[in-house]
């Protein structure tokens, strides 16, 4: 077996994750975002399904641009700004206690709406309908579809899903 090259050795870099810093210590320099997140920080939501920028359960917003986490280098995310799913329900939860949970309006709809079966896909479909409803809060059925086509589920055959992005739309709309 052969030594590994100089640029191969383990190092230490800050990632800025769900408005927290995080130092990772002994990382690899080829390690994904996805193994940083669930491997080093403990943050489980992304999802590795498929490694490949297929699958889209690994789904997590980078500098506000919605990415497969698989695809990127944790270490080339240093100085941006990285939202999981684990993020939605903190912000929903703000002003709360530490021990209450609550659910983005997004996450409960999932639920009310079915849409969550094994839930494997559920956290990547959440980060891209929040993505989706932020830049257009009342999206058409095209819309809806096109924003969720990066993503696999295997239970669900979408149109609970569908309903979910219908139901956070009409609930937005009617809050105060």
């Amino acid at each position: 077996m052969s030594a590994l090259p100089a640029d191969d050795v383990a190092t230490r870099y800050e990632l800025r994750v769900n408005g927290t810093t995080h130092t990772v210590d002994d990382a690899w320099l080829g390690e994904s975002l996805l193994h940083v997140l669930r491997e080093r920080l403990g943050l489980p939501g992304a999802k590795n399904a498929c490694e490949q920028g297929e699958c889209g359960s690994c789904s997590v917003l980078v500098d506000g641009r919605l990415v497969c986490s698989c695809l990127v280098l944790g270490a080339a995310a240093v100085d941006r700004e990285i939202e999981t799913v684990e993020s939605l329900a903190r912000a929903a939860a703000s002003g709360r206690s530490a021990d209450d949970t609550a659910l983005s309006d997004v996450q409960q709809a999932f639920l009310d709406a079915g849409a969550v079966q094994c839930g494997f896909c559920t956290p990547g479909l959440v980060m891209a309908v929040h993505d989706l409803l932020a830049g257009d809060p009342r999206p058409d059925e095209l819309a809806i579809r096109e924003a969720i086509s990066g993503n696999l589920c295997r239970c669900t055959g979408y149109g609970r899903v569908v309903e979910a992005v219908r139901t956070a739309v009409r609930q937005r709309a009617a809050a105060p």
